[in-house]
């Protein structure tokens, strides 16, 4: 009786055993990836690019969502929707623990970021295109999808195509829940640097009203107009330290029509708070 008591527990022991094992012919579960060693590198970030737009607009584009290994998550918080709307953006940044970057840096791979797949251009005339970046240790993995969230619906896509992109849609939302969750937690991002994307000033059309919306030129508290060319007439200056602190205080009382005199000449300026992984014009034209 003894002898089968033992053979049972041994035919037990490997029932669970074999219950813990992957089935035969199974792959191996992919291993996580690796976070960049720097507490401030990029991780994660979502940009629209492109679109019916004027030349250098992309430079003066803040990502959607940018995630850094620390934890820190950056988004854009709302604006309001107003004629001559505000010149300095929204720029919003919240902490999350670094194992939820870790979770988003798998989604992000899972949802199809690393694929190299057609997604396809569903027919919309002059939409933005989506750029989803991942940064591991190891790689960096860039996929682009044009007219993501306007093209839902157009047509024109294969099947594979429509659920490619749904994935990355529903990874975009997911994103923008951690970076905006409504429920307080971002706080405002101050920068170390601000960059300023130049161009000639041109009087808005008259509207009739004979308002001058944009004001008179006000003088540019940073480093000199109009800076290094980014592309065919845009250039660019970045202010660090006191003068970034100068340059953010004149743009919070100034709108997007606001000229800027500097060096001789009239300036049109959007500015672009600088995130932990840029220092430089040329991080904004990668």
């Amino acid at each position: 009786m003894a002898v089968l008591r033992a053979a049972a527990v041994l035919v037990l022991v490997g029932a669970l055993g074999a219950c813990g094992q992957q089935p035969a012919g199974a792959p191996d579960p992919a291993p996580s990836p690796d976070l960049p060693g720097d507490p401030g590198a990029l991780v994660l970030q979502v940009d629209r690019v492109g679109g019916f737009t004027q030349p250098g607009a992309d430079a003066g584009r803040l990502p959607l969502v940018s995630v850094h290994a620390d934890g820190r998550v950056f988004g854009q918080g709302p604006v309001a929707a107003i004629y001559r709307g505000f010149a300095w953006p929204n720029v919003q940044v919240r902490q999350v623990p670094v194992g939820q970057v870790q979770e988003l840096v798998e989604l992000a791979l899972d949802a199809g970021v690393a694929d190299t797949a057609d997604l396809g251009s569903p027919p919309v005339a002059d939409a933005p295109s989506t750029r989803f970046t991942v940064v591991t240790a190891e790689e960096r993995f860039v996929r682009e999808a044009y007219a993501l969230s306007e093209g839902m619906g157009a047509g024109g896509l294969s099947a594979e195509q429509e659920a490619a992109r749904a994935e990355l849609q529903e990874l975009l939302d997911r994103l923008l829940g951690v970076a905006q969750p409504g429920d307080g937690s971002p706080q405002v991002y101050e920068p170390a640097a601000v960059a300023a994307v130049v161009r000639p000033w041109t009087a808005p059309e008259d509207d009739g009203s004979g308002v001058d919306f944009a004001g008179p030129p006000q003088p540019w508290p940073g480093p000199a107009l109009p800076g290094e060319p980014i592309g065919p007439d845009v250039s660019c200056v970045v202010a660090t330290g006191e003068q970034a602190v100068a340059v953010r205080e004149a743009a919070g009382a100034a709108t997007v029509l606001t000229p800027w005199s500097s060096a001789g000449g009239t300036w049109s300026v959007t500015f672009r708070p600088l995130l932990p992984h840029e220092s430089t014009c040329a991080d904004l034209t990668g």
